[in-house]
């Protein structure tokens, strides 16, 4: 499909510009605050500070992971693709409250503004001055899914172009809220080391934001993304025979990735998902988990996407990810996630000629 070349990522952990994750234990790691994983937010060095005042927190995450990309002049981007399913709904949220507020008078207009899911790409396109396809997907558990499909296509169509592809996904108070009584997040407070040990419903929520530049080009690449399928259903088998017909159509005969990256996120209802993909895997395959890294959010396939390459590049990974044991080299990683137990994805990622 295409290949990777740089990557970024904001996230609950100490993910931007850091190697943390792989040299920490599961309990130096940040917990969460309040039975959530709040991203950890930089500096934001490369963003105008009047301007930086004025981004909502979700615009200020993925403006802030994809800044440092767009600002590499040997690869300028002629694109920008994001995926959200809740980017800007705080903005969203306390603009509609201003209207009671005010009994619809004079309105503070920079929540308006930034209260669309398009605010992310738009303001990087002004702050890039970049011109180029300029698309957000909104999808709910299929947001950065259908923007890495829009980048493959528009590849297909435009050789030898450069885009930005990511997902940024913010925790809303009211969404957030609505979802917890809905019975998505769990009750109890939960540490990261005993999230895949409880045997209750949800997961904890996170957010964050991550981004990569792709094109068609191999040349030093630290990945390259070679296909994904992505479907609704509630049905076991229907899944393990997807697992399995995808394998085989993107697979050699008879051979399976090195790790599977399971997006399993601590929720006992879903958990028979990840399983049956574990056993087609089978026993000679490495699983590992990132969800207590991220947290539970619609776009958490792109964490798993970063955290793919990252582990291309340093060929581990972090012990505390670690489900089940396999070998020790990593040349094709199939990345699962499922979400709501009902939209679910797979990514298969080869390793690149520069990692």
């Amino acid at each position: 499909m295409f290949f990777i070349h740089d990557t970024t990522c904001i996230s609950a952990q100490q993910t931007f510009l850091e190697d943390a994750l792989f040299t920490v234990g599961i309990h130096k790691l940040n917990q969460p605050r309040n039975k959530i994983l709040y991203a950890v937010e930089p500096t934001y060095e490369g963003i105008p500070l009047g301007i930086l005042r004025r981004m909502g927190r979700a615009v200020r995450l993925g403006v802030g992971a994809a800044m440092p990309l767009l600002q590499k002049k040997e690869k300028p981007a002629d694109g920008i693709i994001i995926g959200t399913s809740m980017g800007g709904m705080e903005d969203c949220v306390k603009f509609l409250n201003q209207i009671i507020e005010y009994n619809e008078g004079t309105l503070t207009p920079t929540n308006f503004v930034q209260s669309t899911p398009n605010a992310i790409a738009g303001q990087l396109g002004l702050l890039s001055k970049n011109k180029g396809y300029n698309v957000t997907h909104v999808h709910r558990g299929f947001s950065f899914e259908n923007a890495v499909i829009d980048v493959d296509m528009l590849l297909m169509e435009n050789p030898g172009k450069n885009y930005l592809l990511g997902a940024v996904d913010e925790i809303a108070s009211c969404n957030y809220n609505i979802e917890r009584l809905d019975g998505w997040y769990k009750e109890a407070p939960c540490s990261l080391g005993e999230l895949y040990k409880t045997n209750s419903p949800g997961s904890i929520a996170g957010e964050g934001a991550a981004m990569f530049t792709v094109s068609d080009n191999p040349r030093h690449a630290v990945a390259s993304l070679s296909a994904i399928h992505i479907f609704h259903t509630t049905d076991e088998n229907i899944v393990n025979e997807q697992c399995r017909q995808f394998l085989h159509k993107h697979l050699p005969a008879n051979e399976l990735p090195d790790l599977l990256l399971s997006g399993e996120g601590g929720d006992n209802r879903f958990r028979h998902f990840y399983e049956s993909c574990e056993l087609i895997a089978g026993k000679n395959v490495v699983t590992a988990r990132f969800k207590h890294l991220s947290g539970e959010h619609p776009t958490a396939a792109a964490f798993g996407c970063w955290i793919a390459c990252e582990i291309f590049k340093k060929n581990m990974v972090p012990e505390h990810m670690i489900k089940t044991c396999g070998g020790n080299s990593f040349k094709r990683i199939l990345i699962y996630n499922n979400y709501k137990g009902i939209q679910h994805s797979f990514m298969l990622l080869e390793k690149g000629a520069g990692s």
